[in-house]
């Protein structure tokens, strides 16, 4: 279990986190929502142990932790392979071991041969990207922190790894702690939606709900988004951030990777 109790953040005289309580269980994916800079980030990076907790309490009890940032933080002299073995690697798994492991996930991410073996440069953005992906799932975590890990997908391949990252905390009984500004990726993924405030963010709903399944009735996730849009907590905390009276941004609302014109009014 990852417990985290009346956490604050600051940074200089501005306030990020204002007592935020969050509790992630085994075999749960929870979905961070917010309004941009609200301090998601800030708190994944107190979960994961990173950013120095400086009021509250962070409690994780999961063996073993993995984190998919934003950006894909890549060594660039190794290639894919090594990449999304590193971790495993530092964990002293034998070279073998670790390749192999390696290698399996990346074909699974849809990696082909010939891109097993280059190196960040020559590999697009998204390419990047699921070899940070695979470096987290080769761990075989029990909880995975992800930061807006699909965005720099397309609307296939982020399809497949939502199904991905579903099976993995349904089969493995892993939990996830998932930040998105796409409410329709939310609705499809999340046992749990945590929607935060603008900043200073404090927990605003914490709102239980089943996954829109991959074969659910057309037009079923658009259906959820637009439900959760209605309550009038969630609304107002997803509106344009630091300015209180601005209307609901559009692109709140999209396919599994494209945009979508609703606008929340």
């Amino acid at each position: 279990m990852l417990a985290l109790e009346g956490l604050h953040l600051a940074f200089g005289p501005a306030p990020v986190l204002a007592g935020i309580d969050l509790v992630v269980k085994a075999g749960e994916l929870v979905v961070l929502l917010g309004p941009s800079g609200c301090g998601k980030t800030s708190l994944l990076r107190l979960a994961a142990g990173i950013e120095a907790v400086q009021g509250g309490h962070v409690a994780n009890r999961f063996r073993r932790t993995a984190m998919v940032f934003q950006e894909p933080r890549l060594m660039p002299w190794a290639d894919a392979r090594d990449n999304a073995a590193f971790g495993l690697k530092a964990l002293g798994a034998a070279k073998a071991e670790r390749r192999a492991a390696a290698e399996a996930i990346l074909r699974r991410l849809g990696f082909a041969e010939a891109d097993l073996a280059k190196r960040p440069a020559q590999l697009s953005g998204g390419m990047q990207q699921r070899v940070s992906i695979a470096r987290a799932f080769a761990l075989k975590p029990d909880l995975v922190l992800m930061d807006e890990p699909f965005s720099a997908l397309d609307v296939g391949l982020r399809g497949d790894l939502q199904a991905l990252l579903r099976a993995e905390v349904e089969g493995a009984g892993a939990a996830a702690l998932f930040v998105t500004h796409d409410i329709t990726e939310a609705v499809r993924l999340a046992d749990r939606i945590v929607v935060l405030s603008p900043k200073p963010a404090r927990v605003v709903a914490d709102l239980p709900q089943a996954p829109v399944r991959p074969d659910a009735a057309p037009g079923a996730v658009f259906e959820a988004a637009a439900a959760l849009l209605r309550r009038p907590d969630v609304a107002a905390a997803l509106a344009a951030p630091a300015s209180a009276g601005l209307p609901l941004r559009r692109g709140l609302v999209s396919d599994a990777g494209g945009r979508h014109p609703a606008t929340a009014r």
